[in-house]
């Protein structure tokens, strides 16, 4: 019986063996596979080493400007549509006051109204207290009767309550003719005088506060 050499042929270059090198017997048994990735509770393939995914999201530098620059005129638009109650109250305040005033005004002009009307009303009385005090001196001579006294009497009683609410009597004799306050019925030379001046008076006038209620009738100087 003839001895049988095992021999082992030689690596196919093609295969990837270098040429005259033997490759291992195996003995029928199969390498072990590569182990499988670890799997998580939920079945998923559990995520491989290295730096965990963030949430935060990068934005563009332009877009930060663009959004800031917005919230800014959204609060500067909030700010101008608030009232401003500070003005509001001084505007408020400014009202009342100029209501106060022409109130005032109003019940001072009215006030001045009525007086005039009633001082108008009573003149015609104070004349014809002078008329009969005049013909009563002129009757009576050198004396005085207890009638002449009883009418001065009730006559200065009118002047001094007209006078108490503001009513002033002009007897402007002497004075500067003034147009505005006087009324002239006649006008002639007068020797040492000035042209201009009153040198009589017939009717004497009345005035309240600015307002002549009556010009004194008067006589001028040329």
């Amino acid at each position: 019986m003839s001895e049988q050499t095992n021999t082992t042929p030689a690596a196919d270059p093609a295969a990837g063996g270098a040429p005259g090198q033997e490759l291992p017997a195996t003995d029928g048994a199969q390498e072990p596979a590569p182990a499988a990735a670890p799997e998580t509770a939920t079945g998923a393939p559990a995520p491989a080493d290295g730096p965990e995914p963030t949430a935060e999201t990068t934005i563009p530098a332009g877009d930060a400007a663009a959004a800031e620059a917005a919230a800014e005129q959204q609060a500067e638009r909030a700010g101008a549509d608030e009232p401003d109650y500070k003005d509001l109250y001084l505007r408020a305040r400014a009202d009342m006051e100029n209501v106060r005033k022409r109130a005032r005004r109003d019940v001072g002009a009215a006030e001045a109204r009525g007086i005039g009307r009633l001082a108008k009303e009573l003149l015609p009385a104070l004349d014809n207290f002078d008329r009969a005090l005049a013909a009563a001196e002129a009757e009576e001579g050198d004396g005085e009767h207890h009638l002449t006294k009883g009418i001065r009497l009730v006559q200065q009683e009118l002047i001094g309550a007209l006078t108490r609410i503001g009513i002033e009597v002009e007897s402007p004799q002497g004075e500067a003719f003034d147009p505005h306050r006087h009324e002239a019925l006649a006008q002639h030379p007068v020797e040492g005088t000035e042209a201009g001046t009153i040198v009589e008076v017939w009717q004497p006038g009345y005035r309240y506060q600015e307002t002549i209620l009556r010009p004194a009738k008067v006589v001028v100087s040329s």
